[in-house]
């Protein structure tokens, strides 16, 4: 008996009940699973004491299913669409409902408490349905979702007793009337969390105070562009107890009685820890909050255009404590400089562009870049849509911040080369490969040729989720990734001359995968319909958006093919241009 197996039986010794709390302290999914793989006496005390549970796909399992392995649910994560539904690339009716799953979860009286769902259809029907059949439903967590409107949020608010999170991030919600939030009863007294940044509609001020005043516990709460200053001034004299804010409407005359109302509120807030907002913003009211700054640990200003360069370095000059900063490239070189030299503790950074279709009026370029990498050793995460790329800066970066876990690096001219010398980016993201051992995800743009990916698949060993676009020369672009990568899950291809013969040099590899997406590439419908006849377990789908395909054209390119791992075969409600090999 191998030393391995004489530690199990020795754990199996313990009751059920201690080996349940001991699971208890394992947390993350990725453990929970390993430990149900032990044996089939861990795999049942697993299946009875797991209460969270993340699928990453929401056609991957089937409700009842899920139901039928954790009969003790109470937490669910949920995402549906591809990841590239965020670029428009997946149709709207392409499918990801919820409501399948919330009549499956309510018929058999699983105690669910919590929902987190990204880029799913939800409607009204399934947030009313939610909400009368969880009696002690606590939290909804909605992300890049559509399909509903502010009727399905009265739901919510009414027949939730119990609600601590309504957290809406950037969904696409129909404003039916703006008096959802006087649905929350007089009793409820319990939200911690309370985010409708998203909305774009009217809001009931009145309610909102009210149900601010008689929540001692909320923490967070983020307001749209509907809640002007004199209302987040009343806000903060009732919550001073926030910890994170996302404000509506900063506009506000500085000489003003209301502005000098909310510098007395701000100042009251001592635990202040993460700001936000500033959709609409009036540069000169921006010290009022200066008093929270040197404590802030969150700063989002990726919404805020009305912040330019001076008033945001004056800003982030207070703001010595950040680990995670959220801003537009308005900031120019300079300001990333000003981040540098304030921020040392910063281990996230998220430059997005100002004018995303205006390649040529991007503010930061690689000097930005190298200036954060100098300053703050810290950086494990990065997310930077730039003007242009070096080389040079790439490798200065990997050896300055060799602890990436995430690089995401966009010029907005998808294959512009070197800014010095004209040459390929393979060096440089080559360079990021091979120092940051623990990289996980990973985005590329610029030139690039098959050379990088083969410094992906040699040293990149880690990498989990790696996006391409407009990149490549042949083939064996693709095949260093798959045979390089071993702990690859997701992998995203567009515009790239990647084929058949990649696709299918190796398919069992796809077994490991959570999915592969695939668009504008030399793949053919017959590569697509041989791989779906060798793997039964995988779930290939065609997307004809101009539904000019013909299913008997075997030669024919397909221009997107999603594939995915799936234990419960086809899904049945595929709109009629998705095509399920």
């Amino acid at each position: 008996m191998s030393w391995e197996s004489r530690k199990t039986a020795k754990m199996n010794y313990f009751p059920d009940e201690v080996l349940e709390h001991v699971f208890d302290f394992i947390t993350t999914h990725k453990d929970r699973n390993s430990v149900s793989l032990v044996c089939k006496s861990w795999y049942r005390i697993e299946r009875y004491s797991r209460q969270r549970v993340f699928i990453g796909n929401c056609y991957s399992i089937s409700p009842e299913r899920l139901i039928d392995r954790f009969p003790g649910l109470k937490s669910l994560t949920l995402k549906g669409k591809p990841h590239f539904a965020d670029f428009n690339l997946v149709p709207p009716d392409w499918g990801g409902f919820l409501y399948p799953w919330i009549k499956a979860l309510a018929k058999s009286r699983i105690g669910l408490e919590e929902l987190r769902l990204k880029r799913m259809v939800v409607s009204d029907k399934s947030l009313e349905l939610l909400s009368k059949s969880f009696v002690n439903f606590k939290s909804l967590v909605l992300v890049s979702c559509d399909g509903f409107t502010t009727d399905g949020l009265a739901a919510i608010a009414a027949n939730c007793r119990y609600l601590r999170e309504l957290d809406l991030q950037e969904n696409e919600v129909d404003d039916h009337r703006g008096h959802w939030l006087s649905c929350f009863p007089e009793s409820c007294t319990s939200l911690v969390s309370l985010n409708f940044a998203c909305l774009k509609g009217e809001i009931n001020l009145g309610a909102l105070e009210r149900l601010v005043a008689r929540s001692p516990n909320l923490k967070s709460l983020r307001l749209n562009r509907a809640v002007p200053l004199d209302t987040l001034q009343k806000l903060l004299i009732r919550a001073p107890q926030l910890e994170d804010l996302g404000t509506g409407s900063y506009v506000q005359d500085p000489s003003s009685e209301a502005y000098n109302k909310l510098k007395f509120a701000i100042q009251c807030c001592k635990s202040m820890r993460s700001l936000s907002g500033f959709l609409e913003v009036a540069p000169c009211c921006m010290s009022a909050i200066y008093p929270v700054c040197p404590n802030l640990t969150f700063l989002n200003l990726s919404y805020a255009p009305g912040l330019h360069g001076d008033e945001l370095t004056k800003l982030i000059q207070h703001c010595g404590r950040l680990k995670r900063l959220w801003i537009l490239d308005c900031i120019g070189d300079k300001g990333l400089g000003v981040v540098a030299s304030t921020c040392k503790e910063l281990q996230e950074l998220r430059v997005f562009p100002s004018d995303p279709f205006g390649a040529g009026n991007a503010a930061v370029t690689e000097e930005g870049l190298v200036l954060i990498s100098a300053g703050c050793p810290k950086l494990n995460s990065i997310l930077y849509f730039c003007q242009q790329m070096t080389n040079a800066a790439l490798r200065t970066v990997a050896k300055n911040c060799p602890n990436f876990i995430r690089f995401r690096l966009c010029t907005l001219d998808p294959v512009k080369p070197d800014a010095v010398t004209n040459q390929p980016l393979d060096e440089g993201f080559g360079a990021i490969a091979r120092s940051c051992k623990g990289l996980k995800r990973l985005s590329l743009s610029g030139l690039l040729t098959d050379q990088v990916f083969f410094y992906i698949g040699m040293y990149a060993k880690q990498l989990e989720m790696l996006s391409i676009a407009f990149a490549g020369d042949s083939d064996k672009g693709m095949l260093y990734v798959l045979n390089g990568c071993k702990r690859l899950r997701k992998l995203e291809i567009r515009d790239c001359p990647f084929g058949n013969a990649a696709l299918l040099e190796d398919v069992g590899k796809y077994e490991t995968m959570r999915s592969l997406w695939m668009s504008s590439c030399e793949v053919t419908l017959g590569g697509c319909k041989t791989l779906a006849g060798k793997m039964p377990s995988l779930s290939v789908e065609i997307i004809d958006d101009s539904e000019q395909m013909e299913f008997n054209l075997d030669e024919q390119k397909v221009e997107k093919m999603y594939l995915y791992r799936t234990l419960v075969g086809p899904r049945k409600d595929a709109p009629e241009i998705v095509w399920i090999l």
